[in-house]
């Protein structure tokens, strides 16, 4: 068993899970339990990967979202463990696609096992999730949960084709990133709504809640590309740019930079790698792009503060609260 294997025993990830703290550690007992296959291959890259840390947002918000509602069953933590895994699917398909080698601070899973065991226990856990979508009996979330998946893939093709593309706008961006990152989070907070019978209102606010929230954290992440520190982040700074990927930072210091500075950001998407990084930071910084990036997030984090206020107040709504504060307010 790898020593860094989320047990059912271990405690949850931060303060902020505190107020279900029970229903986490009832998530990750069922983690392992749905983990199980008859190829021993597949556990031991779906317990490596599973158990590598990570914020564990998206469950997080199924539980918070169905308890802030008055849910007292046991179906949370089923759907908390299939968002759980439908996210962890992601992340071993994205690491092949973007030829990742290290994430949350240690190797990849396509690093240390090769790319097609990554893709195909990814496949394995997309799977599974659908298996436990159907114990929960429900078609609106089955609704809800399918169509996200179609989103996510839509949003990863349309990133995949935006590298390397200096034109790609501000618009497109966001569409991207909607698709990509922030249509999870949109469906782990919606389908929790579901689960415990939200009025019209309650869910409507609760989707929103979600997007906002995603958006508010890809807009800090792309940031912190260019800002933080590859030790507490556990990847490299400059890996989007490495990678030819025009996120807002760039996009933003391109459209407010001088034609020079523009120029310089241009090569540096179409090129990929790291050979204009310092430059290139040097711009962002100069440009204030970086402080636009971060203003954007602030946006949608009040965005997502706002549509707590259709919700009863609860240790749950709180806890939604501080986390779209923690979204803009973190380093990693």
């Amino acid at each position: 068993m790898p020593a860094n294997l989320i047990t059912p025993e271990s405690a949850a990830p931060s303060p902020i899970h505190a107020v279900v703290a029970e229903d986490f550690t009832a998530v990750n007992r069922t983690i392992m339990a749905q983990l199980a296959s008859r190829v021993p291959l597949v556990e031991t890259i779906g317990q490596y990967i599973i158990g590598s840390g990570g914020k564990r947002l998206r469950p997080l918000l199924v539980l918070l979202a169905a308890r802030s509602l008055g849910y007292e069953g046991d179906k949370h933590v089923t759907l908390a463990t299939l968002i759980e895994f439908m996210h962890t699917s992601t992340l071993l398909h994205d690491d092949v696609v973007d030829e990742s080698h290290m994430r949350r601070g240690k190797a990849t899973a396509n690093d240390a096992w090769g790319n097609a065991p990554s893709v195909l226990v990814g496949d394995f856990l997309y799977s599974r999730s659908f298996q436990m979508m159907v114990e929960l009996g429900s078609m609106r979330i089955m609704a809800v949960l399918s169509g996200a998946t179609c989103t996510i893939a839509e949003g990863e093709v349309q990133q995949l084709t935006n590298v390397g593309n200096p034109d790609t706008d501000e618009a497109a961006y966001f569409e991207t990133i909607q698709g990509k990152t922030a249509m999870l989070f949109e469906a782990a907070s919606h389908s929790g709504a579901i689960l415990a019978d939200a009025t019209p209102q309650q869910e409507s606010a609760l989707q929103h809640y979600g997007r906002y929230l995603g958006l508010a954290f890809q807009l800090i992440d792309d940031l912190l590309d260019y800002q933080g520190d590859a030790g507490v982040m556990g990847k490299n700074v400059g890996d989007d740019l490495a990678e030819g990927k025009p996120t807002l930072p760039l996009i933003r210091a391109m459209a407010a930079g001088t034609q020079e500075q523009a120029a310089v950001i241009r090569q540096a998407i179409r090129q990929g790698g790291l050979d204009h990084l310092d430059e290139v930071l040097a711009i962002v910084n100069a440009t204030g792009a970086l402080d636009y990036t971060r203003t954007r997030a602030e946006e949608m984090a009040d965005k997502a503060l706002a549509q707590l206020e259709h919700l009863p107040p609860s240790p749950y709504r709180d806890s939604m609260a501080d986390l779209a504060r923690l979204a803009v307010e973190r380093n990693a």
